[in-house]
């Protein structure tokens, strides 16, 4: 059975005004069974949005099982010692239910300019930043003096017992090198399952490569659930526009829209080609409304055995 997350509302692409809405949106979906909520993270991009550390101790403050994962935390676009120290926060407030997404961005070049980052450097300091974040997080002091990052942090308190698992977002070769040597999950997006199951195979052969297990497999899809399909056609459409200025023909192939019975067939092809956990994007004015559509989803891609219970019951 799949392991299922929704992203919390941290974006704010219709500029409704309802960034407050992020501890309710985690409440209901713990009561809803998701096994994890996740957040988006950027300093800047074409609309408002939360810090996604803080969003997430937010969501830690009112809920009890649920997960708490970073879709995924720009790590290289941060100070290291004060990002191991955001990271180990959450997950002492939270009882040890982090999920530590990383990637490199890229797609808005302006907030590396914000942060002092060079751009072309985002790839060499995430992964010098993971080489050393075990260390910080466990509450050893580090020195380090790499071509991308220079650091000297004493030993940080509270450790951490163990470093969270660890998620590797990107879909492409420089990604799944990474995802070899760091990640206990790789998680990419917009793959068909074909692609994805070929690259899943080179990832392990990369991973066995590290004397390491190969990673498990994510997807993070957009998704509109509404019984009339033209019109979550046009509400992703609107949405990514906004966000990301991406046309929704550029993705479409890959965005699940309409119906769950429309949806679940492309999703049960990703987890026969090796995906143990789906993370959705939901797209559109009312992404909240879409979690309780997508337990309907859950339940036709798992079977009848993943139904979701009643809270309370």
């Amino acid at each position: 059975m799949s392991r299922w997350g929704v992203l919390l509302p941290t974006f704010d692409p219709f500029e409704q005004g309802r960034l407050h809405d992020v501890p309710a949106a985690a409440r209901h979906a713990e009561a809803l069974c998701f096994d994890a909520v996740w957040a988006g993270d950027h300093l800047a991009c074409h609309v408002p949005l939360l810090d996604a550390p803080t969003a997430l101790a937010a969501a830690a403050a009112v809920t009890d099982r649920v997960a708490l994962g970073l879709s995924v935390l720009l790590l290289g676009l941060r100070p290291t010692a004060w990002a191991a120290k955001q990271l180990a926060t959450i997950d002492v407030l939270s009882g040890g239910r982090l999920l530590l997404g990383v990637g490199v961005g890229g797609e808005f070049p302006e907030e590396f300019t914000a942060a002092g980052v060079p751009l072309s450097r985002r790839g060499a300091r995430l992964d010098e930043a993971l080489s050393v974040l075990p260390d910080l997080l466990a509450g050893r002091p580090v020195r380090h003096d790499g071509p991308a990052l220079a650091l000297d942090v004493p030993a940080l308190a509270p450790a951490l017992p163990a470093t969270p698992p660890i998620y590797v977002g990107g879909r492409g070769e420089p990604a799944l090198r990474r995802a070899a040597r760091f990640a206990d999950t790789w998680l990419p997006m917009w793959l068909d399952p074909p692609t994805l199951a070929q690259r899943a195979q080179e990832l392990g052969e990369l991973a066995a490569g590290h004397g390491r297990p190969a990673p498990g497999v994510a997807l993070l899809f957009g998704v509109c659930l509404d019984e009339d399909e033209e019109r979550a056609r046009r509400e992703a459409e609107a949405h990514l526009a906004r966000q990301y200025r991406l046309p929704l023909r550029v993705v479409e192939r890959w965005t699940m829209l309409g119906t769950p019975e429309r949806v679940a067939p492309m999703l049960a092809a990703h987890a026969a080609a090796g995906v143990g956990e789906f993370i959705a994007m939901p797209l559109g004015r009312d992404p909240v409304g879409q979690y309780e559509r997508l337990t309907s989803l859950r339940a036709l891609v798992d079977g009848p055995a993943s139904a979701i219970p009643t809270p309370g019951a």
